[in-house]
């Protein structure tokens, strides 16, 4: 019960002026302390407004939802508190439109439904205050009166048991590190599934003699919004991160809501989408858009630690932790003066272990190579993909991007050396000290923004003929690096064929040298460059196949104008205007195939709708992948022919995943439009438009009993 009545109490009558609609006798004889008649007023007005039509005029129930004010209803809310009841009905209702409403209307209707279970606080109840929590509804609600009503349930009748669910964590066991370095075949535990970042799912039940009879298995519709998450699954349960920063809990095999996490964002911190969780012993970890790391339960959601990275808020948090060796690693975003950052945690307690700097620190290694720049005006290392990570050497593996800031660094100055570290690098960390034990620049002294800050494939090559452990990946520009895992040593690189500005490549170093005629600037006219800063290989993750050897990759086949602009996009004074390659046939979305070992294209599809999606491979040969005209198709790994697809709803953003319940094998992904490729390139292919609703969705495909 409430924790103390006022003295002066005044009858809650019903009248058409103040309750219109409510009309129970038991309801209008109760006694409200004055102080809480303006709130209670505010609730049922909002009540008759969003909840009547399904609850019934006097919360009896209707024929769409059942009681708030029987027996039974008390019983299910036994103990708990009005912050408990305001958080459901806030985060819930209406229902499919949960936060809706604003927090002061969700208060106002949580004091209508204690109200009418004759439990009145002595005042108005705000949310997360003392009052609130104290509220409670009995944890014995014998001898309250049952109010009765419309939608009860008759005893007539016995009424069969719901059918028993499976308990997901009856066998709960914590998820290790050898886990997330080979996980089970029905398992995606982490950003593109394992360790090695390689998006790769040894299930073959799909095929490619099947795989056209695919059908929804199940759906569930996330917060409307921007969305671009990589789902987890262990063990029948599939985590996804929705719009607002909601986390739910899904039963893998029918969508079955087992839990939903919300955090509640400061109204300074607008929500951002998240490629990817961690999961980690028996929690899953979570980046919020309010710039801080959280640890749930994975099996309750329940909050088991909070952490904030940092209270500036210049920087954002889009990528996803990496956690290997009991910490937790999240990389930063900002366009601010000072550079971004790398931060280390202890999975266990959230403790801060470390925070990189990742533009390089005059005096330090690599400090040195910003053309005589102070560490306070230099810009850029953006991290906005998770990391990956090699147990073997115990190294995680990040990517940095570019700086935006680029006149600073376009002409050297004599005697300095202008290359930028650590922008468009590789950096490798050991997880629990933070020491960097080697990095590699890919591309220096960018001029262009195309980045390198994209996910980090660890797979084996043989190199001057020995099995080696390497890391791949790939810039904008459609050049994959490969380097000696171990050391960073660069071993090759492998062109996609959609740059034009680089001139030459060192066998030994990989420096990459620029055409000086490329280079663009505000003291030139418009300089052409291929790809366009926005297209190349972006955002969209690979997929690597270790037994063909072969990785997998699309882009969008755009090259662009850097023209004069003051003040620019870039700081040489550059703005980028989209053009078509010399020649095109407008066929802008391109994937391909590219042997590793070989350098060599093996197949390449086109098509006019820029791709949009990451990549998803199987051992039985198959490839999925999806695009801006909202289509989701499965290609057959050796060919590029298209096997079979199906339109979706809202864009298709992330990654699609594979995993498998009690042997069935599904593929999932999730759409919501959150990437930056999602918006497509409007003025390339007009007629490709977004939906007019962004919705956002979780679809889950499997073949037909």
């Amino acid at each position: 019960m409430s924790t103390g009545w006022t003295r002066r109490h005044v009858p809650l009558l019903l009248s058409v002026g103040a309750f219109a609609g409510f009309g129970s006798v038991a309801w209008a004889q109760m006694q409200a302390p004055e102080a809480l008649l303006p709130q209670l007023q505010q609730g049922a007005k909002a009540y008759a407004d969003n909840c009547a039509s399904c609850h019934g005029q006097d919360l009896t129930g209707g024929q769409f939802a059942g009681s708030l004010a029987d027996t039974a209803f008390r019983n299910k809310w036994a103990g708990k508190s009005g912050q408990d009841m305001f958080e459901y009905v806030r985060d819930n209702m209406p229902p499919g439109n949960g936060r809706s409403l604003t927090d002061e209307v969700y208060a106002a209707l949580t004091s209508v439904i204690l109200a009418r279970n004759n439990i009145l606080p002595a005042d108005q109840l705000a949310p997360g205050s003392d009052l609130m929590r104290q509220t409670a509804f009995p944890i014995d609600p014998a001898g309250q009166p049952d109010t009765g009503g419309v939608g009860g349930l008759s005893d007539r009748f016995p009424t069969p048991e719901a059918p028993a669910r499976p308990d997901r964590f009856a066998n709960y066991t914590p998820v290790t590190e050898a886990m997330l370095q080979d996980p089970a075949a029905e398992n995606w535990l982490s950003w593109r599934r394992s360790h090695q970042g390689s998006g790769f799912s040894p299930l073959a039940q799909i095929d490619r003699n099947n795989v056209d009879r695919l059908t929804i298995a199940w759906s569930q519709a996330l917060p409307a919004g921007a969305n671009m998450n990589e789902p987890l699954v262990r063990d029948g349960v599939l985590y996804v991160f929705g719009f607002g920063d909601e986390v739910f809990a899904f039963d893998a095999e029918d969508g079955h809501l087992i839990w939903r996490h919300t955090r509640d964002l400061p109204d300074d911190f607008p929500p951002t989408s998240k490629k990817t969780m961690g999961l980690y012993a028996d929690k899953l970890i979570v980046a919020t858009s309010d710039l801080h790391v959280i640890a749930l339960d994975a099996r309750t959601g329940e909050l088991a630690w909070d952490t904030e990275i940092t209270d500036d808020p210049a920087f954002r948090n889009p990528g996803g932790p990496l956690v290997a060796d009991g910490v937790v690693m999240q990389g930063l975003t900002t366009q601010k003066a000072g550079g971004s950052l790398i931060v280390g945690m202890d999975a266990e307690t959230g403790e801060k272990l470390w925070s990189f700097n990742t533009v390089a620190q005059p005096g330090t290694p690599g400090g040195d190579t910003w053309n005589g720049l102070p560490a306070d005006k230099r810009h850029g290392g953006s991290s906005w993909t998770s990391g990956t990570y090699d147990a073997e050497t115990g190294l995680a593996l990040w990517g940095v991007a570019q700086t935006y800031d680029t006149a600073p660094l376009r002409d050297r100055k004599p005697g300095m050396n202008n290359d930028g570290l650590f922008t468009n690098s590789t950096l490798a960390f050991e997880p629990r000290s933070g020491k960097l034990v080697w990095y590699y620049q890919h591309m220096k002294n960018d001029q262009y923004d195309l980045d390198w800050t994209f996910e980090r494939v660890i797979g084996t090559l043989d190199v001057d003929g020995a099995p080696t452990r390497v890391v791949m990946t790939a810039g904008k520009e459609g050049l994959f690096d490969v380097l000696e895992l171990r050391t960073g040593k660069y071993i090759k690189t492998v062109d996609m064929g959609l740059q034009d500005f680089i001139a030459s490549i060192d066998p030994v170093t990989g420096d990459k040298a620029v055409k000086p005629e490329k280079v663009p600037g505000k003291d030139k006219g418009a300089v052409f460059v291929c790809p366009h800063a926005g297209g190349g290989r972006n955002w969209t993750p690979t997929s690597f196949v270790q037994e063909t050897g072969l990785i997998y990759v699309n882009a969008r086949d755009i090259c662009m104008d850097m023209v004069p602009a003051d003040p620019g996009f870039l700081t040489t004074g550059v703005n980028t205007e989209y053009l078509a390659p010399p020649g095109s046939d407008g066929k802008y979305g391109l994937l391909q195939a590219i042997d590793m070992q070989t350098g060599e294209v093996k197949w390449e599809a086109r098509q006019r709708a820029p791709f949009d999606m990451g990549i998803l491979t199987t051992a039985s040969g198959l490839l999925f992948t999806g695009d801006m005209a909202r289509k989701f198709k499965a290609y057959d790994q050796a060919s590029g022919d298209v096997l079979w697809q199906t339109g979706v709803t809202g864009v298709p953003n992330g990654s699609p995943i594979s995993y498998a319940v009690d042997g069935k094998q599904y593929i999932a992904i999730v759409t919501g439009a959150g990437n930056p490729l999602s918006f497509g390139v409007p003025i390339i292919t007009p007629e490709l438009q977004l939906p007019p609703v962004n919705s956002s969705s979780v679809v889950v495909y499997s073949l037909p009993e």
